[in-house]
């Protein structure tokens, strides 16, 4: 969770799950949902981490949708770099989106998420960002 900025970048903390924001930011609202355990494929997770997944995910959805309505949502298992579980949430949106002075656009709208045109935050914008999806998530 560390190379995703945590415990900067945490949002909400489950039993088995955590919701972080994606430091790079490939659309507005992009997470990580990281699994806390230490499982290295998804067949690996625990039954109780499989069972807290979908109400995680109701969550993520629900806060997403109600701050920045997206036209669909993307989990991404990539776990490339980072081998233990976990998704890169992207919102897609159709039109351009705009939080504290900056700009996001989906560029790879209506295809696939470009994630090498993602937006690293300032400091300062990041830490509103997860102040304020931490202030309207949803259970």
């Amino acid at each position: 969770m560390t190379r995703f900025g945590h415990p900067d970048t945490l949002i909400r903390g489950y039993d088995h799950w955590a919701v972080l924001l994606r430091p790079a930011q490939v659309t507005l609202g992009s997470l990580v949902l990281v699994c806390t355990e230490q499982a290295t494929a998804f067949s690996e997770i625990s039954a109780a981490a499989g069972t807290e997944l979908h109400p995680v995910i109701r969550s993520i959805e629900s806060t997403l949708s109600a701050m920045w309505p997206y036209k669909k949502i993307n989990y991404l298992m990539l776990m490339m770099v980072d081998p233990h579980v976990h998704f890169h949430v992207i919102p897609r949106y159709d039109h351009e989106q705009h939080f504290e002075g900056e700009t996001f656009r989906d560029a790879g709208w209506p295809n696939l998420p470009d994630l090498g045109t993602a937006v690293t935050l300032e400091p300062t914008v990041r830490d509103s960002l997860v102040a304020t999806l931490r202030d309207h998530w949803r259970e």
